[in-house]
């Protein structure tokens, strides 16, 4: 049966949604009539050359953000649910799916994608369809990075991770899990071996909170992705307002704890999605809003209120901690989750390939800078963003990779 949602769509000739709404400017339209008209294969077929996680994203994405943000049909707070039908036909066809070498530009050229996360699976995909022999290398023993090792199974199901596990056994895409970059095998040896190097590993180096007692913290990364290990106890404050936040909370609830969420701004400064902060709450987390963390002590937090302040001159609004405020939260645990950044201990050796913020320098399509075969992308580049941000960077360094070979 046809989702009426197809139905509503005008299939606009210069579709927002697509065009400045998706990071990988997904053929709406295009795949709506597809639908209309029942050919889900193709449609399938078109969604998955133009984004090989369609199936993912279509279900962890931001699509407030993204495409149903920008339906032209938002002027009567009506937009389409493009999502859910590009659910409906991605994730049939994600797991019939075999891969094929669609052209022959980069035969004979071996290619070692490091990280086998969103950009990796991607890049994966249109390199071995352009021809290409590829390996995968991760640290994690099996491929998904932050789709099976970060995202919680309540909101994306590890099957689709598998999907790609058999799909890419089956095309003979070679995975090395369990190493590490840097430390098992070196930058250098892979790019004396590959024709190309892609670096593609996550945001997975987390953030301190940088104030007396921090060290009791646990860090909400290495506890999502093996939440079983840590024994919370009763109270779970969580400290952060981005997704990586609202996944850990949605987890820890979901453990039997009393779960907060204690934030220093307020709900429309979150960089979450809103939807995940509503489903927070409806999973029955907690929030309180203005509150800094100061000190964690046995036992607890001493958190400390803050407030929004408009400069006189109307510039940008900023945060104020507000001294003598300072009050002590009970909890069992304190779960931090206020920012990540990637491990660069790959280029520990290469000093002279960073620029001055301590990020590869890289040139456009991501070509690290004094290296000849060797580029970065997602969260190497843009830091921790979503996953379709992710895939949206792999194909800019996919084409320059096969315009470079």
């Amino acid at each position: 049966m046809i989702n009426n949602e197809a139905l509503r769509c005008l299939l606009c000739k210069k579709p927002k949604c697509a065009l400045q709404g998706c990071p990988v400017h997904t053929p709406i339209p295009e795949c709506m009539l597809l639908y209309r008209e029942g050919k889900l294969e193709e449609a399938g077929e078109l969604l998955f050359r133009n984004n090989p996680l369609t199936a993912v994203t279509s279900l962890v994405c931001d699509w407030q953000q993204f495409c149903y943000g920008h339906c032209v049909l938002n002027v009567k707070k009506m937009p389409v649910r493009w999502y859910e039908i590009e659910q409906e036909i991605s994730g049939e066809y994600l797991f019939r799916h075999k891969l094929e070498r669609r052209t022959r530009e980069l035969s004979g050229k071996r290619i070692a994608l490091v990280g086998a996360g969103p950009v990796g699976l991607s890049a994966a995909v249109w390199l071995y369809e352009a021809g290409a022999d590829v390996t995968l290398y991760d640290a994690n023993p099996r491929m998904g990075g932050v789709l099976r090792y970060g995202i919680p199974a309540f909101r994306l199901d590890k099957k689709y991770c598998d999907a790609f596990e058999k799909m890419f056994e089956a095309a003979g895409i070679v995975f090395h899990g369990g190493v590490e970059v840097g430390r098992d095998i070196q930058l250098a040896a892979l790019s004396a071996e590959y024709d190309a190097v892609l670096l593609g590993a996550g945001a997975e180096k987390p953030a301190t909170l940088r104030i007396p007692g921090d060290e009791k913290a646990v860090q909400a990364l290495p506890f999502l992705k093996d939440p079983s290990a840590f024994s919370l106890g009763k109270k779970v404050i969580v400290i952060g307002g981005g997704n990586v936040a609202m996944d850990a909370c949605r987890t820890a609830v979901r453990q039997g704890c009393e779960t907060w969420v204690y934030y220093r701004k307020t709900f429309e400064n979150m960089p979450a999605n809103p939807m995940e902060v509503e489903e927070a709450k409806a999973d029955g987390v907690q929030f309180r809003v203005f509150q800094a963390p100061v000190e964690v002590k046995e036992g607890g937090v001493v958190f400390r209120d803050c407030e929004n302040v408009v400069p006189e001159d109307g510039g940008r609004v900023v945060t104020r901690i507000i001294e003598g405020t300072d009050h002590f939260v009970e909890c069992d645990t304190l779960l931090t989750a206020i920012s990540e950044t990637p491990d660069f201990h790959m280029f520990k050796d290469m000093p002279a390939l960073m620029n001055e913020w301590g990020w590869p320098d890289v040139e456009e399509g991501g070509r690290v800078k004094g290296l000849s075969n060797v580029w970065v992308a997602g969260d190497f580049i843009l830091g921790p963003k979503t996953v379709v941000e992710a895939v949206a960077s792999a194909r800019e360094a996919v084409t320059a990779i096969l315009a470079a070979l």
